[in-house]
């Protein structure tokens, strides 16, 4: 199984885990919010294929018993917090995030509505729960070790590359997410003697892998 398969696999039962919570009920139509900081999560994107997957396997069937509600900012996160509200108009049962950004808007839009996260980086570093083992509050999902591997990537880069001095590390410095795998990075390039050029910028498209200059 793909690393995004399995990931997507985990979201799809932690989505679910709200649903089973209240009792599926014969008859009754879910309701399924996706927010993201960036472009819509369509039809053929391979994390929404294996969500929807997922949940059709413990009984949620896209199309009978259950209807997908997305909300997407498209890069503009100061839109996040009313697409939030929009999707408690739209009276869903979960709430799925994508990125750190769409997170942050769930928490502090609703205290009510089950929200599951994906790919916002370090929860407990980000401030998004108080602890892996009892996160507190209405918020579940999953959590990575990207941070830690950004340090390992560049300590990997540096042994293929013994010449490596100097690398460029481009993120979205709006994504604290983001923004800690670039500060681990930074660390490990200090240890390393690699000099780092910063790139932050605020685009939810932009990857935090560094890149050899």
């Amino acid at each position: 199984m793909k690393r995004r398969e399995f990931i997507t696999s985990v979201i799809a039962a932690a989505a679910a885990w709200p649903f089973g919570a209240r009792a599926q009920q014969s008859g009754r139509t879910y309701r399924l919010g996706l927010l993201t900081n960036g472009p819509a999560v369509g039809p053929l994107d391979e994390r929404r294929k294996t969500m929807l997957s997922g949940l059709a396997g413990r009984g949620f069937v896209d199309g009978q018993n259950l209807v997908v509600v997305q909300r997407a900012a498209d890069a503009h996160p100061e839109r996040l917090e009313g697409l939030v509200a929009e999707l408690k108009a739209e009276n869903v049962d979960v709430i799925v995030t994508f990125s750190y950004p769409a997170a942050l808007a769930a928490k502090t839009s609703t205290r009510d509505i089950p929200i599951v996260v994906a790919g916002a980086g370090d929860p407990v570093a980000t401030g998004l729960v108080d602890g892996l083992a009892r996160p507190g509050g209405n918020i579940t999902g999953v959590t990575e070790l990207s941070t830690e591997l950004s340090a390992k990537r560049l300590e990997i880069l540096r042994d293929a590359l013994p010449g490596l001095t100097r690398v460029a590390m481009l993120w979205n410095a709006a994504d604290l997410g983001m923004t800690l795998r670039y500060r681990s990075a930074e660390d490990a390039a200090r240890v390393l003697g690699v000099k780092v050029q910063t790139l932050g910028d605020a685009s939810p498209t932009i990857s935090s892998m560094p890149s050899p200059r």
